[in-house]
Parts: C-alpha cells; sequence; structure tokens
C-alpha cells in the first residue's frame, strides 16, 4: 500500500518506516524535517498544522499514521494536539485517505492529562469522518521511547531510590516489534479502538527490577514512601535523567494510572500478534540499540543520545591519501602502536585488570565481520570503512569506526555505559577521550603518509610477510 506517516522523525515513525520499505510498501514521510531522514521513503517537510499543506501530501495515499504528541510544547500541549488532530483528520478525510492508524493510551477515564489528551486525540482523528484505528497501549520497550530512556536513565543511575507509591501501580509494557506488528497489520482490520499490550502485567517496581537484570545490574533498591507525590518524584528525575522536563513532567503524572489491557477478545480476534514478555522485550530493545548504533555509527553526533556518549572528529585530508588509510585499517591487531599514544592505552589496559577486566591484544587470519581483533569485534569492514564493538568492556558497550572520504576521515567513538562505574568511567575520563580519540585520528594519517610513501611492491611484500608470520 502507499501509506504517509506523520511523526515519521520520532522513535516509533523510524522504526515503522524502515519496516514498511522494507515489506514493499511505498512510504510518504512527513514531519517538519522529514527530509533530513535517512530513508528510501518519499519525504515531505510539513506542518500538521497546515491543513493545505497536510491535505496536498497526503492526496493518494491509502492509509496515514497518526504519530504525533505535543507534550514538548509545556503546558498547552492537550489544546495543541487536540488541535493538530482535528486538522490532520480533516485534511485526510477530504484527501480521500481510507483510514488513519493512531497509537494512543490505555487508562480508565484517566485523571492525567497526558493519558486523556492521548484518548481525545483518537476522537478528534475521526471527527471529520475519517476511518481510525487506534490501538491503545502502555509504555513501549524500546531504545528511543521516553518511557523507557526514563526507565533506563533511572535504573542505571540509582542503585538505591526512594518512590512514591506510583511505583507500585500496574501496567502492561508492550515491546516495540510487538507494537509494529499491530501497526502493520492495522492496514487491513476493521476501524476501532484496539487495546495492545505486552503478555505481562507487572508494575513500575518490577520493571526496574526487571531492566537491571537485563542490563547486568546489582538488584536496585528501592525505598516506598506513600506520602511522596507524583509532582514532588519529577524533581529528582529531573536530578538524575537528562529527558526534556516537560515531557517527563507530564509523563509522572500519568504513572499513578493502571493502564493494563481490558479488552483481549477484540484484539485476539483482529489481529495475530503474539505478545512479548517484559524480559525478553527489554533484552531485544538493548541488543536492537547495540546493532542500530553499529549500523549507523557514522551519522551519530556528538554528546549523549538514548544513553549512548558519542564523540565525532574529522580531520580533513588529501584524497590521494584515501587508499592508503584503507589499508591501514586492515593492520589493526596485535600491536598498540597501531591506535597511537600507546603508553595511554596501557594505563587503560592496566585500569581494566584492577577492575577484573582481561583484555588482550590479538591479531585475526583474516578482518572479516565477527572477527575478534584485539579487544574488539569486527561489526562492519568495507575498502573505505572499519567498525569495531567492544568486547569484555567491564563499564559498559563501546564502539570505534574509522570511515575515508570525500577528502576527510570521520572517526566516532561511542560508549553505553553500565550502572553508577560506567557512567562515572566516561565523565571522569572524559578530558582525557576527547585527547585520545584527537590523537587517534591524525595518528591514522600519520601511518597512511607513511605507507604511501614507501614502494608499492616493497608495502605489498610487507605486508604478505606480516600474515604469513
Amino acid at each position: 500500500m502507499d501509506v504517509a506517516i506523520a511523526g515519521a522523525s520520532g522513535f516509533v515513525g523510524q522504526a515503522l518506516t524502515a519496516r514498511l520499505l522494507d515489506h514493499g510498501h511505498g512510504v510518504v514521510a512527513l514531519g517538519r524535517s522529514a527530509t533530513s531522514l535517512s530513508t528510501e521513503a518519499r519525504t515531505v517537510d510539513v506542518d500538521v498544522g497546515d491543513e493545505v499543506a497536510i491535505r496536498s501530501a497526503l492526496t493518494g495515499v491509502e492509509a496515514a499514521y497518526y504519530l504525533v504528541h505535543s507534550m514538548a510544547a509545556g503546558s498547552e500541549f492537550r489544546h495543541l494536539d487536540l488541535r493538530l488532530a482535528t486538522t490532520f483528520g480533516r485534511a485526510a478525510t477530504e484527501a480521500g485517505v481510507g483510514r488513519i492508524v493512531y497509537v494512543g493510551a490505555l487508562g480508565e477515564a484517566p485523571d492525567s492529562a497526558h493519558l486523556a489528551s492521548r484518548q481525545e486525540v483518537g476522537a478528534a482523528l475521526g471527527a471529520a469522518g475519517a476511518a481510525v484505528v487506534e490501538l491503545r497501549a502502555a509504555v513501549v520497550l524500546g531504545s528511543g521511547s521516553i518511557s523507557f530512556e526514563m526507565l533506563r536513565y533511572l535504573t542505571e543511575r540509582l542503585p538505591a531510590m526512594v518512590c512514591p507509591r506510583w511505583v507500585r501501580t500496574r501496567i502492561q509494557p508492550l515491546a516495540l516489534s510487538d507494537l509494529l506488528e499491530y501497526l502493520e497489520q492495522s492496514l487491513h482490520v476493521d476501524a476501532g479502538i484496539y487495546e495492545v499490550g505486552g503478555a505481562d502485567v507487572t508494575t513500575y517496581r518490577e520493571l526496574i527490577s526487571a531492566y537491571a537484570s537485563a542490563r547486568g545490574l546489582r538488584p536496585r533498591r528501592i525505598l516506598d514512601i506513600p506520602w511522596l507525590t507524583p509532582h514532588l518524584s519529577s524533581y529528582w528525575v529531573d536530578l538524575v535523567t537528562p529527558v526534556d522536563r516537560s515531557v517527563s513532567h507530564a509523563l509522572i503524572e500519568s504513572l499513578v494510572t493502571e493502564v493494563v489491557v481490558t479488552d483481549t477478545e477484540s484484539t485476539r480476534r483482529a489481529f495475530s500478534v503474539t505478545p512479548t514478555g517484559v524480559e525478553t522485550a527489554l533484552t531485544a530493545a538493548l541488543e536492537d540499540q547495540g546493532d542500530q548504533v553499529a549500523r549507523f555509527l557514522f551519522d551519530r553526533r556528538n554528546g549523549l543520545v538514548d544513553g549512548v556518549y558519542s564523540v565525532v572528529i574529522d580531520v580533513a585530508v588529501e584524497p590521494s591519501l584515501g587508499a592508503a588509510i584503507g589499508r591501514d585499517l586492515k593492520q589493526i591487531g596485535g600491536t598498540l602502536g597501531w591506535y597511537g599514544a600507546a603508553a595511554g592505552w596501557v594505563a587503560r589496559l592496566l585500569l581494566g585488570r584492577l577492575v577484573g577486566e582481561r583484555l588482550r591484544r590479538g591479531k585475526p587470519e583474516s578482518h572479516e565481520p565477527g572477527a575478534l581483533v584485539d579487544w574488539w569485534r569486527i561489526a562492519r569492514t568495507e575498502p573505505d570503512e572499519l567498525v569495531l564493538q567492544g568486547v569484555g568492556w567491564f563499564p559498559g558497550d563501546a564502539w570505534l569506526g574509522f570511515r575515508v572520504g570525500d577528502g576527510s576521515l570521520r572517526q566516532v567513538a561511542a560508549f553505553r555505559p553500565r550502572g553508577i562505574p560506567g557512567f562515572l568511567y566516561w565523565k571522569l575520563l572524559w578530558p582525557v577521550h576527547d585527547l585520545a580519540f584527537e590523537r587517534m585520528a591524525r595518528h591514522r594519517i600519520r601511518r597512511a603518509i607513511d605507507g604511501a610513501r614507501r614502494p608499492g611492491d616493497l608495502w605489498q611484500r610487507l605486508d604478505r610477510f606480516r600474515h604469513s608470520v
């Protein structure tokens, strides 16, 4: 089908766009900065509140996904969400769109503005007569979900925490993979409201414990303080997590409401989805994020995004050195001299031994994906790039990549901390990392220059000799 996705640059929107494209659908990605997406979809930069522009963008599509929310707008988000949904529903009806698919929120007559707004939006989308498939869900377990990121930061950074009574609220989290399956199947089910959830009904307290287990952390200690209100607890959440305050405060106010599926029969009849359990969903979310970091390492930007720190360095190089740098990338392994600043790496290895880490140097027979080299596993290798993923790092998960082309060398280091030790490791060594990564990038160029100065036949003979021994 030809479908449009409003909010294609968001957490669910990006994942859904990739899935639908993989399954042969035509996708029109709509958003204020849609053209910045690296996707095969047709992208249209458009404001959802511009009815004329939205109607034009939706003309010719058979279905439209509405994945937009305005919580970052502050206290006026509820009014804004209602207005945008009404505009979108009217534009879709006038454009002849067959159906709108929307992800709303579970909860029986919720008191919170966030949950109430999510349900109001579903009604507003269909007010002009459009057929609407509304999927009501609770927390979505996937990297990039705001709820998941709050869970990540709280659990990673607080080995013990004081929580209000909402930690005992019953919830039914949903795996991202399950939500994507529901969304795709929504193209063919009858219009209506469907409640969707995972295989387990749990509590926020149990969810914190489950995340700690999936991440390999020590069990978290939680002290319940019944008189600590959600509003007061939002302030210590601000101190611990980097999540946007206007968004996190709106979410925290909704934590006292149970979000559990009550009508399982309607959903079971309409969809063929086998729900995933909480532990499996959390493990999959972390693994999927690791795969995505390795796959899109060179698209990352400096700083912290979804629990992963990145340092991106671009160094100009002579185009003629590209091939020499590519050859040098294949020389990794067995010697600290390849990395540059060998004394710094010796110190890093000794530091690791103090906490039980055993990183060893080693060179593979061939530089193929999956091969082990030093304390890395090769995630991807091409003539002009190399992506490595750390193996056995005690403070967390690490990635290191090099790409040469278009007159520059891009080097990206990424790190996902594991608990307090990982957080402190990155923060305390941040000045050292900046200096070391910069020197490493320039070391690549110096090695390439030295290699390019050698006669070609000598370079090849030395390379063959190295492999023979």
